[in-house]
């Protein structure tokens, strides 16, 4: 039967995980913290053999069950209606058997008779006596038929009771094979529900270790990713130029590839303050602001009283805890400078004033300085007196420096509101010159602090842009992590070449060399001759095409950006969380 093979290779299966191919690598839980990188990587890799191994002798397992409920609960359908045809011939035997007994009785009782009548009276006497020949004849022929009638009656009941005896005996079997067939199918059932329970334990566990395992290339991807939120405050105004698209075209070797971002360190939400910026400068008053971001006209409300500050215990909302926040240079625009007041008023006064919660003092809530608080700047400090009291309702007043050219909540931040071809010339924070606008990202991002980017912030010793053999070893990369090519490739391996030398959320390793990892593929990639980067009316990018000596090789935008933040070389990163907005050039 198919479920014995099936069974027989759970049980190699079973026995290869005993004997796994680690003989001088102790995996198990209490060896694990002794093990350095390296053996992590190995036990890591063994693990996802047998998880593969598993799944894939599961499968049919789980597709046995299935069939097997199907064929159980037709069985059990036939195996119903025989009983119900059991139970009809047992009372059908009984009533047979009622009558056989009754039949006998009347037997028993014709053959008395019978044997009194031939005793009193035999055959020749009766003959005798009879008046003539025509009343002997017919007596001998009523005797015959009587004698006839009786012997078939004899013959029936002898047969009736043969019959029913045959057919008791036939329903004992019967009873005692659907008995049996039912105990099977339940065992059957058991058993290789019993299996796929093992088997799905047994491959929780190693997707537990597996995760595990994983977690350095996930800390690099979190630490790449710009999972924090950035005010104007923390942005370089003077900007980095080989990070801008002219020190790429100016600097950069032939043949080249930088990755440029559009926006970073945001999640996209509510007000662009560069954007806000460039708004004043056109004209705009802040209401006219805070309704192109929000889809809101501020509202009078009593915020008199006082906040709760980490740190600091308590202070007055308006003259003391607004006056410190330090998320808009004083110098902008003063209707910008409103427009943000009202915005960190209303985050503060809905998210914790009002429930008497104490506020934290970075970029978690928004950034608070006391010394600013205590000396405030004229231009901030008239822009929180000229808006006293102002709030946006029912909405949630985030905020970030850059966006990248389009919001979430109100979608393209441009002159004109949309996007197309020629989008960036007319997005404000183009307009605005904001540094992170369009930006190849190349330098450290320290894990805390203030200022956690710095335009002097290490470089690992390198530029933003990356050469054919880089860019191409990207692409091998994503060959292997999400096409599943390559030949004793170890996945955990994957990771920055130079992790050891600069190292990427505080992970070191034994990363593949450029020339490992392609010496791992059968048809690796090594030229590329163009790159298109298609990005779609959401602000997303959808596809980053390749065209490379195997042919053509199209990456989704997010693939490509998960790929790119766990191989880049140095400090090179994507750091875009909850999106990706990119654009590769090549030179």
């Amino acid at each position: 039967m198919k479920w014995r093979y099936i069974l027989l290779l759970v049980i190699m299966l079973s026995l290869g995980a005993g004997m796994r191919s680690v003989a001088a690598i102790d995996c198990s839980d209490g060896n694990i913290n002794n093990l350095d990188i390296g053996q992590l990587e190995i036990c890591k890799n063994e693990s996802q053999k047998e998880l593969d191994m598993s799944l894939a002798a599961t499968a049919p397992l789980e597709t046995e069950v299935k069939k097997l409920g199907a064929r159980i609960a037709t069985l059990q359908k036939g195996i119903n209606t025989a009983l119900a045809k059991l139970k009809t011939t047992e009372t059908g035997i009984k009533e047979r058997s009622e009558k056989v007994s009754t039949q006998y009785l009347v037997l028993s009782v014709k053959i008395r008779e019978m044997y009194i009548r031939l005793r009193s009276q035999p055959l020749w006497v009766s003959l005798l006596s009879n008046t003539g020949m025509g009343q002997a004849r017919l007596e001998l022929s009523l005797r015959q038929e009587s004698s006839d009638r009786d012997k078939q009656i004899i013959v029936n009941l002898v047969q009736e009771i043969g019959s029913l005896e045959a057919d008791k005996k036939k329903l004992e079997i019967q009873k005692a094979q659907l008995a049996k067939l039912q105990a099977e199918l339940d065992k059957q059932s058991d058993f290789f529900e019993g299996e796929v329970a093992k088997a799905k334990a047994y491959q929780k566990d190693l997707t537990g270790k597996i995760a595990a395992l994983s977690a350095k290339q996930q800390a690099i991807i979190s630490a790449r990713s710009g999972s924090y939120i950035t005010g104007v405050g923390s942005v370089p105004i003077s900007g980095d130029y080989d990070a801008t698209i002219a020190g790429f075209k100016e600097k950069a070797p032939s043949g080249s590839f930088a990755v440029f971002s559009f926006g970073a360190h945001t999640h996209r939400n509510g007000m662009s303050q560069y954007g806000a910026k460039k708004r004043a400068e056109d004209g705009q008053d802040y209401k006219k602001i805070l309704n192109a971001y929000y889809k809101k006209e501020p509202v009078q409300k009593d915020t008199g009283g006082d906040i709760k500050v980490i740190g600091y215990d308590s202070m007055n909302f308006e003259e003391k805890y607004l006056y410190g926040i330090a998320e808009m240079p004083d110098s902008w625009h003063k209707e910008a400078l409103k427009a943000q007041a009202v915005a960190a008023r209303t985050f503060a006064y809905r998210n914790y004033k009002t429930q008497n919660k104490a506020i934290c003092t970075d970029e978690h809530c928004q950034a608070f300085s006391k010394n600013k608080a205590d000396n405030p700047p004229q231009a901030w400090r008239e822009a929180v007196q000229e808006t006293r009291g102002m709030i946006l309702e029912d909405i949630s007043t985030q905020y970030s420096a850059i966006a990248g050219g389009y919001l979430n909540t109100s979608g393209w931040d441009t002159a004109d509101g949309s996007g197309g071809d020629i989008w960036t010339s007319k997005a404000w924070e183009s307009k605005a010159n904001a540094p992170w606008f369009y930006k190849a990202w190349y330098r450290e991002v320290k894990s805390s602090g203030t200022n956690r980017y710095s335009d002097s912030n290490s470089d690992c010793g390198r530029k933003p842009w990356m050469s054919t053999e880089e860019m191409s070893d990207i692409i091998n990369a994503w060959l292997v992590l999400k096409r599943g090519e390559g030949n004793g490739v170890d996945t955990g391996r994957v990771l920055p070449v130079t992790i050891n030398q600069c190292s990427v959320g505080g992970q070191t390793g034994d990363p593949y060399s450029v020339s490992d990892l392609r010496s791992k593929l059968s048809n690796p990639v090594t030229s590329i001759s163009s790159v298109t980067t298609r990005n779609n009316n959401n602000g997303q990018t959808t596809e980053v095409v390749f065209q490379t000596n195997r042919g053509e090789l199209s990456i989704s935008g997010s693939e490509f950006k998960q790929v790119f933040n766990t191989r880049a070389p140095g400090y090179l990163a994507i750091h875009q969380g909850s999106f990706t907005f990119i654009n590769i050039e090549k030179k």
